[in-house]
């Protein structure tokens, strides 16, 4: 290569005014080149279902529910969330590959209520949990921007400059 060196990660790169500049260039790693782009873990393929259901045959009053385009977050609340109702003997979820952002649910019930239902029961009592965290979150902001407004018009009180 004429005019030009390699440094460790640094192009060395010599142009006609006889300045040398460096650009760096980082090359991806084998790892990083088969990432999936940010928007493809929550953007549905055309066609594409949020969940797809499989009754299983081998054991009875069990569903494996495929949640695609979401991760850990929901796949752990929904499990554990589940396993506080009584009607549930089993509740697991599982992601088929790191890369891919999809979970299995298992979900096997004692027979009163089907594993359908046990998880639109469960996510409508997630939905509900999150509006009340999300509103004691929204109150406990307001009551601190109060409290800092006020804080402000006592300085400003004290220092005679009202």
């Amino acid at each position: 290569m004429e005019g030009s060196k390699i440094l460790r990660n640094a192009k060395l790169i010599k142009d006609n005014s006889n300045t040398q500049k460096r650009h760096y260039v980082r090359h991806k790693t084998h790892a990083e080149e088969n990432v999936p782009l940010r928007f493809e873990l929550f953007i549905l393929d055309d066609g594409q279902q949020k969940i797809e259901v499989r009754e299983e045959t081998k054991v009875p009053n069990t569903t494996v529910f495929t949640f695609n385009k979401e991760d850990h977050t929901l796949g752990n609340l929904i499990s554990q969330r589940l396993l506080k109702y009584d009607y549930i003997t089993f509740s697991a979820y599982k992601v088929p590959h790191p890369l891919f952002a999809t979970f299995e649910l298992r979900v096997t019930t004692d027979g009163s209520i089907t594993p359908k239902d046990a998880v639109v029961r469960c996510c409508k009592d997630v939905i509900q949990d999150l509006s009340k965290v999300s509103m004691s979150f929204q109150g406990e902001w307001l009551n601190q921007k109060i409290i800092e407004e006020g804080q402000r018009d006592a300085e400003v009180r004290d220092q005679g400059n009202y």
